[in-house]
């Protein structure tokens, strides 16, 4: 985002604009912490903004301050559909590639007349905005929004509600600082932030250290179904819709469990499957160490991308055949898995 950017999103908000800003389907802490800080700082700018998520995210993104503001599309598609199409400016964060909001609000944004600012560390961008601030270097989209409002010269305008929200998307698409992609630059983002007066503990609480009964159970069994492939430094775990029945699943409960797999040692790619009868998909997360690509995997087998380390995918077959087209598809793999296993 260079200074003829700034300079023109200055001006469209110094103008009376209906912002919307739109984040990706199954909402994560980057993606709800992003819009939310976006929200709170656009409020100084223009008396219409909006935010609009396609569906609902997790319990434990539930406490982030003007959580309760954003229109879900999918609980209600006609008010959700007015306000985008009422819109002049959008912003999409935290997704380049407007498939990642669902088939019917893809539909939506693509007959809006606004133009579009995206936002976002993703990899590949499509071409469907006015202003494209997009950089996979950086850890989080949480961390473009700081750089975003820097660029405005407007750092003292973070207030702690804004604070918080940042903070939240940085710890979680950073695996709280562990992920190669948090840098110095993450870190004296952090900083600031905590100079602002967040609560640092309780934030990581909220989102890491509260789980219900039927989540730990669902892990045990989510442990119970790790395989490992061994020649080809591989961990994978499927859940079946059955399985989440069994513990009246909620959205979130699998949230960091293929990252159990990732842990094992010598293991340096790891996928969960899971199914959601609802959408009629098998979803996929995929997690890898070192120099192989999970983000090249996803978009050329399983309809998706993301980081090179991490990344989605889905299949519409069955469990089982994605399963094993999945193990069909791995050997062919063995040797950039071993080069990255060595490095």
């Amino acid at each position: 985002m260079d200074t003829k950017d700034i300079k023109l999103i200055k001006k469209r908000l110094s103008t009376a604009e209906n912002v919307v800003i739109v984040s990706h389907r199954n909402p994560d802490g980057d993606a709800y912490g992003s819009s939310l800080a976006l929200y709170h700082y656009l409020n100084d700018f223009v008396e219409n903004v909006s935010v609009v998520s396609p569906n609902d995210s997790p319990d434990f993104l539930k406490w982030l301050p003007g959580q309760e503001e954003i229109l879900i599309f999918e609980e209600n598609v006609s008010e959700a559909s007015k306000v985008l199409n009422e819109a002049t400016l959008i912003f999409t964060l935290d997704f380049n590639a407007l498939n990642r909001v669902g088939k019917q609000m893809q539909t939506v944004l693509e007959q809006v007349s606004a133009d579009f600012v995206m936002i976002d560390h993703h990899q590949q961008p499509e071409d469907y905005a006015f202003v494209t601030y997009s950089d996979p270097s950086k850890a989080s989209t949480c961390e473009l929004i700081y750089d975003f409002f820097e660029k405005m010269g407007d750092l003292d305008k973070i207030t702690i509600n804004i604070a918080s929200c940042l903070y939240t998307g940085i710890v979680t698409d950073t695996g709280s600082f562990k992920y190669h992609s948090t840098s110095s630059h993450t870190h004296r983002i952090i900083a600031h932030l905590m100079d602002v007066g967040i609560n640092h503990t309780k934030i990581h609480n909220d989102l890491f250290d509260t789980n219900s009964y039927n989540r730990l159970q669902l892990l045990g069994v989510a442990l119970k179904n790790l395989n490992v492939v061994t020649d080809c430094h591989t961990a994978y775990i499927t859940i079946s819709q059955r399985e989440l029945n069994s513990f009246n699943f909620k959205k979130g409960d699998t949230e960091g469990f293929v990252n159990y797999g990732l842990s094992l040692k010598g293991i340096i790619f790891a996928v969960i499957f899971i199914e959601d009868q609802k959408q009629g998909i098998i979803k996929m997360s995929f997690r890898s160490k070192g120099t192989f690509s999970v983000n090249d995997f996803a978009r050329k087998y399983f309809n998706g991308g993301g980081h090179d380390n991490a990344a989605g995918g889905r299949s519409e077959d069955s469990l089982k055949n994605t399963v094993s087209t999945f193990l069909e598809i791995l050997p062919k793999h063995k040797k950039e898995l071993q080069i990255s296993y060595e490095n």
